[in-house]
């Protein structure tokens, strides 16, 4: 029996682990190897047969002020974990993005538990953004063996003496699973001569004060210039259901809110207005336009480019994997209701500005790897485990 730890958070992390999760115990079953996988993660990673010892799915943030409710509760997990880990410790560590508390749990382990091996999946993006080398030296640190999802990841790294393997990205595999677009809106009952568009507004709390209010009346005003169009919204947390209901109604939208056909709205979706996150690249392998956008806290954003001087070529992990801008992108002052409608309006009704996008999702694609990607790094992962015993 080998017993292995699984760090992650948020409904992304959840996601990525569950994926993950199911390819190490198909993979360890061919190798007649007994498992038994331990997590910090969500309902989708125990589905997968993860034994959770804490839930982070409903915890999560970006920025500094919206992460304040949710130091204590991460910390109060974090300490029960370490000390947990500590008294039994598991055969192998592997940490899935959720960098601030995933770097936390991986410095105590390695200074607690060193002889545990420590794997990095879908490491923190700091190929992108990284302001200095203190948080790249301590992902160094910790990391033994680091299963990049992108090759310009997979090149930072191996520049700064990690032990790299890049995989793919995941997304890929996830992707085999979906409906067609004729078969998501047969089952969701969307004529084809109707325009859906699929909102994804939030998978965080914050992301319901910041985000939801601008795209809800961008929505708005979509409806007042296309009378016939449909929302389709994707319920990411059970506890959102309510604040969106209401928001629905005050915006006078005609949409309907889905907890159970998440696929099937974005494979039957005409456009997409939404986050940043993995959302993105799930709606650029489906062929689907999208616009997306974020907020922040204002002072938070003051803070990042006046103060820490953060510039980020991109947002979405659709035009970070070829540095380029794919699809439009709004952030903070700049995502206004007109300025996402507008763009909105130009993807689901200009066809040259629409082939445009789907001509840079298909050369995205190239970087994203083939299929097998969760098999790969269930591989990499057990035969990396292997090779550190001997």
């Amino acid at each position: 029996m080998a017993t292995i730890f699984i760090s992650t958070g948020e409904v992304s992390g959840d996601l990525q682990g569950a994926l993950l999760v199911e390819a190490l115990y198909r993979q360890g079953r061919q190798q007649g190897l007994d498992l038994e996988i331990l997590a910090l993660g969500g309902q989708r990673m125990a589905d997968a047969g993860a034994t959770l010892l804490g839930q982070t799915t409903g915890i999560g943030s970006v920025g500094l002020f919206e992460a304040l409710p949710f130091v204590l509760p991460t910390l109060k997990i974090q300490e029960q974990v370490k000390r947990y880990l500590r008294q039994n410790p598991p055969d192998l560590i592997i940490l899935i993005d959720y960098m601030g508390p995933n770097l936390s749990i991986g410095g105590y382990l390695r200074r607690h538990l060193p002889q545990v091996p420590i794997v990095y999946y879908i490491a923190p993006q700091l190929w992108v953004w990284s302001q200095n080398q203190r948080d790249t030296q301590k992902v160094a640190e910790i990391t033994d063996l680091l299963l990049a999802i992108f090759p310009e990841e997979a090149r930072y790294f191996g520049e700064h003496q990690v032990n790299v393997n890049w995989v793919g990205h995941p997304l890929i595999d996830r992707m085999q699973g979906f409906p067609s677009r004729s078969q998501a809106r047969v089952k969701l009952g969307i004529p084809e001569d109707q325009k859906a568009i699929a909102l994804m507004p939030a998978s965080r709390r914050q992301e319901l004060k910041y985000l939801m209010p601008v795209m809800f009346a961008a929505a708005q005003q979509i409806q007042q210039k296309l009378p016939e169009v449909k929302f389709w919204i994707p319920l990411s947390l059970a506890e959102f259901r309510e604040p969106i209901e209401r928001a629905i109604a005050d915006f006078k939208l005609n949409a309907t809110l889905v907890d159970d056909q998440v696929q099937e709205v974005l494979a039957g979706a005409d456009l997409a207005i939404c986050k940043s996150g993995t959302v993105n690249l799930e709606l650029a392998l489906l062929d689907v336009p999208q616009v997306v956008m974020y907020r922040l806290n204002a002072l938070t954003a003051w803070i990042a480019r006046y103060i820490v001087k953060l510039s980020l070529p991109y947002v979405s992990p659709a035009n970070l994997v070829e540095m380029k801008p794919i699809v439009p992108e709004f952030l903070q002052e700049q995502a206004t209701p007109e300025a996402l409608s507008e763009s909105a309006l130009e993807l689901l009704l200009n066809p040259q500005i629409r082939q445009e996008t789907l001509q840079g999702y298909s050369q995205m694609r190239q970087a994203l790897g083939q299929p097998g990607v969760c098999d790969r790094a269930a591989t990499a992962i057990l035969e990396f485990w292997r090779s550190a015993q001997d």
